[in-house]
């Protein structure tokens, strides 16, 4: 239990990580409530929910309150903040720590206000906002405040942020709400329609991490999928070949290479020479892929790599960024509104 006054909150789809000033990453728990249908009460939130998926009664259910980046219910989202913000920073009344939370780039103003509540009813001072390209930037090491372009991908849970980024801002960028959830998604139409396989989301993600590509691989990977048959409604279990999810998973790749794409070509031209010198650098959970950076690259010509600890960059730089604090709180996500 720590005690602070600047706190950075990853929001994220599939994660909720909190990074403390002075402490670095404090708290990595899943964006999962459990919830008692009939009383509406919380029963369990966190990692102990996340185990609930698939296995509650009918009156029981582990719901994930926010979808493509941006809240879904935002009761169950308020609760779950406050739930983590006691769990890390104590469970003292008087004490409010001051937040920055990031955002997907291109959140809506409604999007935007329903953020910037909930963390203030979840016991925040004061709230900042950021876009997830410029907190992934700061958390790998980049320079924001230089007069030089550098263009970042993000792959979270819910959405693909892309961005050219100078001199502490985003000059351009795309959204896309595709992105780890998808993939998981499409890896589940893809085991019905091939295999006559009912397969979980747990089950997806474990073929993602296990086998998944991004781009055709020398070497061939396999592992035991187990579901349940369509056709006879029992358990079976059938081996999948890595060349099967990179099959798989062709449609969401191809859309986040064309939305990469789109951003260089609404580059200026002085930044998008910058990006070419410079290259880009991949963020997020999702960057793990195998063979990501090498389709992205293949598909635009400039040099691409995947950050170091890519799955905290956005955390860590969220935390970070309350160093360029004159910086953040003239953008355009923090201008119109002071909370005191």
């Amino acid at each position: 239990m720590v005690f602070n006054e600047e706190v950075g909150i990853d929001l994220g789809t599939a994660n909720v990580l909190i990074y403390v000033d002075g402490k670095g990453i404090v708290l990595e728990e899943p964006s999962v409530v459990a919830v008692n249908k009939d009383t509406k009460e919380i029963l369990a939130v966190g990692s102990e929910a996340k185990r609930m998926i698939g296995r509650t009664p009918g009156n029981i259910a582990a719901v994930r309150p926010l979808r493509e980046g941006v809240i879904s219910d935002y009761d169950i989202t308020e609760k779950m903040l406050q739930y983590f913000i006691k769990k890390t920073c104590g469970g003292n009344r008087f004490f409010k720590p001051r937040l920055v939370v990031c955002v997907p780039s291109g959140v809506t103003e409604v999007e935007k206000r329903a953020v910037k509540e909930a963390a203030l009813q979840a016991g925040g001072r004061a709230v900042y906002l950021i876009e997830e390209p410029v907190a992934a930037a700061i958390g790998a090491g980049i320079d924001i405040t230089a007069p030089e372009g550098i263009m970042i991908i993000d792959i979270g849970g819910g959405t693909t942020d892309i961005a050219v980024i100078s001199m502490g801002g985003i000059v351009t960028s795309s959204s896309v709400k595709i992105a780890g959830d998808k993939f998981d998604d499409y890896i589940i139409k893809y085991m019905r329609k091939k295999y006559n396989l009912f397969i979980g989301e747990r089950m997806a993600e474990k073929l993602k991490r296990e086998i998944g590509m991004a781009f055709s691989q020398e070497e061939s990977l396999t592992t035991l999928c187990k579901g349940r048959d369509l056709v006879t409604g029992l358990p079976r279990t059938v081996e999948v070949r890595s060349e099967e999810i990179l099959e798989a998973l062709e449609e969401p790749l191809d859309v986040i290479c064309e939305a990469t794409h789109g951003v260089l070509e609404k580059t200026p031209p002085e930044l998008a020479a910058d990006v070419g010198e410079r290259g880009i650098v991949i963020t997020g959970g999702g960057a793990h892929l195998r063979g990501l950076d090498r389709r992205i690259e293949e598909r635009t010509g400039i040099k691409t790599v995947v950050a170091d600890d890519a799955d905290f960059c956005v955390v860590r730089g969220t935390g970070e960024s309350l160093k360029f604090i004159d910086v953040i709180s003239r953008n355009s996500l923090n201008r119109r509104e002071t909370y005191i």
